[in-house]
């Protein structure tokens, strides 16, 4: 390609937040690497890993930029500080357990630069291991129900569609993934990133909420397919993302709904939602998911007040840089219970919403 046309597309910054992640990166940077978009930055933000991840970068791909993390800093904060390292147009959140396809880059810029109110975009995402299914950690993009549980078209709870070209046009959504994430720089820099506290889990819905209550749009990208593990570095059933994910729904849904929202809503996902979660780990045995969501709820009430100053800032953040009224709900936004849906009505597929 001519220097004079690279020069004249925007700069993309694929960045792989990685703990002990070298076996993933043996694995899936051959296939990043083979990216054909240019012009084309990739950094490893290395979260402080305790295996030979460091070393095998060094030895095998000295060309890749890294950044070292002193701590692991988790998601969240590990992104934060990775990310005011890198200079470019747009950047890619990818997980280090995500192999791309060689074209996946171009559809997402093509995307983001159709419309310059799109905050972010995800890809197509499928299991790695089942190439024919979506994949829990995104699917088809992201939507959030009446009571702020989050789920995927082609994903719901636990239940994984086929991919039978039911989701192959580009749509708006609610929150794109984490795992293959495409991001304008500038806004992410503006809207302060992620929430540090939330470690891991949901802060990439938390921060889409933020942008969609600004009036930006989160796009799904299907020309774009990446293939995703999942549970590279927390397993699903682990007691820790089970806590993570109960504790840090609740942080988001107080500092992201309308006031009247928190008054009637929260006290119902609190007291009548998440107990019934908890009385069902504790029937069906599982005490160390009963145990953390129990841990969760206690949090929660204990970091009301720390939450109400989250809450003011989050405001100011988002009512300072706002282009438009609130499109929260619109796009991406289901008004019924996915709980009910799901559980009573044994709705399995998002087409049967």
């Amino acid at each position: 390609m001519e220097q004079e046309d690279l020069l004249q597309k925007p700069l993309v910054a694929v960045v792989i937040l990685s703990w002990n992640g070298k076996t993933f990166l043996e694995k899936f940077l051959p296939s990043v690497l083979a990216s054909s978009y240019l012009p084309l930055d990739i950094y490893i933000a290395d979260n402080a890993s305790t295996d030979d991840t460091i070393s095998f970068l060094e030895k095998n791909y000295a060309h890749i930029k890294i950044i070292r993390i002193q701590k692991n800093e988790g998601f969240a904060k590990g992104y934060n500080i990775a990310l005011r390292q890198v200079h470019a147009d747009y950047l890619i959140l990818l997980n280090q357990d995500v192999e791309v396809t060689e074209s996946w880059i171009e559809p997402l810029v093509e995307v983001m630069e159709s419309d310059p109110y799109i905050a972010a975009c995800q890809p197509k995402i499928k299991s790695f291991n089942n190439k024919n299914y979506f994949e829990h950690a995104g699917a088809a993009g992201g939507y959030i129900d009446l009571f702020g549980y989050p789920f995927c078209r082609g994903r719901i709870f636990d239940h994984v569609e086929e991919d039978v070209n039911q989701f192959e046009q580009p749509e708006e959504i609610f929150w794109a993934s984490g795992a293959a994430m495409c991001v304008r720089s500038d806004l992410f820099k503006r809207y302060k990133g992620f929430d540090d506290d939330f470690f891991a889990h949901m802060e990439e819905i938390d921060l889409c909420w933020r942008w969609k209550r600004a009036g930006y749009k989160i796009k799904y990208v299907p020309q774009s397919i990446v293939y995703h593990v999942g549970g590279g570095s927390l397993n699903k059933e682990s007691p820790k993302k089970i806590y993570l994910n109960f504790r840090n729904n609740l942080y988001m849904n107080f500092k992201n709904y309308e006031l009247y929202e928190v008054v009637w809503k929260l006290p119902f996902r609190f007291f009548i939602l998440d107990f019934i979660a908890f009385i069902k780990a504790i029937f069906e045995g599982k005490w160390g998911e009963a145990g953390a969501i129990l841990r969760a709820d206690v949090r929660f009430l204990i970091s009301i007040p720390f939450l109400l100053r989250k809450r003011v800032d989050t405001f100011f953040i988002y009512w300072k840089h706002r282009i438009e009224p609130s499109r929260v709900k619109q796009k991406g936004y289901y008004r019924k219970s996915i709980v009910w849906k799901y559980f009573i009505k044994k709705k399995k597929t998002f087409e049967e919403l």
